[in-house]
């Protein structure tokens, strides 16, 4: 029993590590157009969203984690906006990382999740995004955040059980497409409320308070990462 119990285990590891044949070019630029048709109406925008806060308040959660914190809870809401509550010392580099993570973790998720996908490793990526969903999932505290993670978990366990290599690689394109593409568009949002004197408590205020530096010079740093991000990943997806 413990050697059958080894070698399934051994298989679904050389299944989960191993490499995927890539779609062919349409397919993938096929996923960048329909990614594009998600991000840039208004109306769509407002209901894909909830993906990029999920992605958001990931990063804040993870980064606490990764520096020390004490992780209590995170919220997410009808709106799209969320909060993530740790416990911590409130100053040091520990709390300006998390801060800082926010808008930056849709675009590095679809980063690393290129660096994956031109790697040939689209099993993989389907995976590690299903167990950080449920990893998220055990540290939500309402029942909206509750029910966004376990539809958006629920959706990449189906696509990972029941579709062909095709359709995974399909849908793992558009997925890296959409937190690429979606990264960018949180940032000139905020530029924006900003501007019109709202949003005064954001991520990028907050962090001005930690560091004494402009709220300016964070929400540089967040375009900076995210077209970076659209750039380099866009390029490895393309295969340039």
């Amino acid at each position: 029993m413990y050697s059958t119990a080894s070698a399934s285990l051994a298989s679904f590891w050389d299944e989960l590590s191993g490499t995927q044949p890539g779609p062919e070019p349409w397919v993938v630029i096929a996923a960048l157009v329909a990614a594009f048709a998600v991000v840039a109406p208004h109306r769509v925008w407002r209901v894909a969203r909830n993906a990029v806060t999920i992605a958001h308040e990931g990063g804040h959660g993870l980064v606490a984690l990764l520096t020390g914190r004490t992780l209590t809870g995170i919220r997410l809401h009808s709106d799209t906006s969320g909060l993530t509550v740790s416990r911590g010392k409130p100053y040091g580099l520990g709390m300006i990382l998390t801060a800082a993570a926010g808008y930056t973790a849709p675009s590095l998720l679809g980063l690393g999740g290129a660096a994956l996908l031109a790697t040939g490793r689209i099993t993989l990526l389907l995976w590690v995004a299903t167990a950080l969903l449920a990893a998220m999932l055990v540290m939500i505290r309402n029942a909206y955040g509750v029910l966004t993670v376990v539809l958006t978990g629920a959706l990449f366990l189906l696509v990972s059980w029941l579709t062909g290599p095709q359709v995974q690689a399909a849908f793992a394109y558009a997925t890296v497409w959409f937190l690429l593409l979606g990264g960018v568009r949180p940032a000139f949002e905020l530029q924006l409320k900003r501007s019109r004197g709202q949003a005064g408590d954001s991520d990028a205020d907050q962090l001005a308070r930690l560091t004494h530096a402009p709220a300016g010079v964070w929400l540089f740093l967040f375009h900076a990462v995210s077209l970076c991000s659209l750039i380099g990943g866009g390029r490895w997806l393309l295969g340039l």
